[in-house]
């Protein structure tokens, strides 16, 4: 099937879309991708393959290969796939996106001062649109980075995400509401009122990073509360090195990499299967 776009699975009355929130995963190696299209099949639900800029410099910087491979693998799928490229901080690579099936790119600017931030995504975005490109951004300061989730100041203001998103011009926002990134426990609490502020006050789909953190419960609150693309990341590699681990443990003569990366794949594509589940919504036919 041909790559799906991220703006059309998050349009209104898209599947996933309207009642539910568009789940997007990391790609780090070829066998994330392949389970997070398994996972996708197995629920016949739509989803987004995303590779971060930390991913492709663990790729040696090039860009080609591993998304190449993560198109194909799209390609393959019955169900609904667009390719991401996520937590983009450099320009080069934010002009790579369009030469390589990717529809959408999430620009990071928020470490940079408030005007800073306004200054550099209003660039980008207009570069994007340019080229067919959905830009989502980020405002405030998610758990996980520098500064803390919970520390005052650092959640997203409804009204300076309102005058972020008409100066700018992006097409979603990512918001500091309580997750944290790169957590291995799923313990995160959110903060419901303040999703519900920002979806009244800004425009644009609202994206939650760090949801590997945060459990079912929470996520639904989330998706009801306004939440529309939900990012997940660690639980993937949190499934895949357990499951390596365990092989290893019980057959530490294996050599052969594929005996330990065939059960770590499935696991992977066991927590997709579950996340997607999670996340209410319309069923995609395959």
């Amino acid at each position: 099937m041909p790559l799906a776009r991220t703006a059309d699975l998050l349009a209104p009355g898209a599947a996933g879309a309207a009642s539910a929130a568009v789940a997007a995963f990391n790609v780090i190696t070829v066998e994330h991708a392949e389970a997070i299209a398994a996972g996708a099949e197995a629920a016949g639900r739509p989803a987004v393959l995303q590779l971060s800029e930390n991913a492709v410099k663990f790729h040696g910087g090039a860009l080609a290969p591993i998304a190449s491979a993560t198109a194909a693998v799209a390609r393959a799928s019955t169900v609904p796939l667009a390719l991401h490229l996520d937590h983009v901080e450099s320009v080069d690579l934010l002009h790579a996106a369009s030469a390589h099936g990717f529809s959408s790119v999430m620009y990071d600017a928020s470490a940079l001062p408030y005007a800073d931030n306004v200054k550099a995504t209003s660039e980008a975005a207009r570069w994007a649109h340019a080229r067919g490109l959905w830009l989502e951004a980020e405002l405030g300061r998610v758990g996980g980075k520098p500064g803390d989730a919970h520390t005052p100041g650092v959640r997203t203001d409804p009204t300076e995400a309102a005058a972020f998103v008409a100066d700018t011009g992006v097409d979603a926002l990512a918001v500091a509401v309580g997750s944290t990134h790169a957590m291995t426990t799923r313990t995160a609490t959110l903060d419901h009122p303040l999703i519900t502020e920002l979806r009244d006050a800004v425009p644009v789909p609202l994206v939650l990073h760090g949801s590997s953190g945060v459990p079912d419960a929470e996520l639904r609150r989330a998706v009801a509360s306004g939440i529309r693309k939900v990012n997940v990341g660690t639980a993937l590699n949190t499934a895949f090195t357990g499951a390596v681990r365990a092989f290893l443990e019980a057959h530490p003569s294996t050599v052969d990499p594929r005996r330990y990366l065939a059960p770590a794949r499935e696991a992977m594509a066991a927590t997709v299967e579950r996340f997607l589940h999670a996340l209410a919504g319309p069923r995609t036919a395959a």
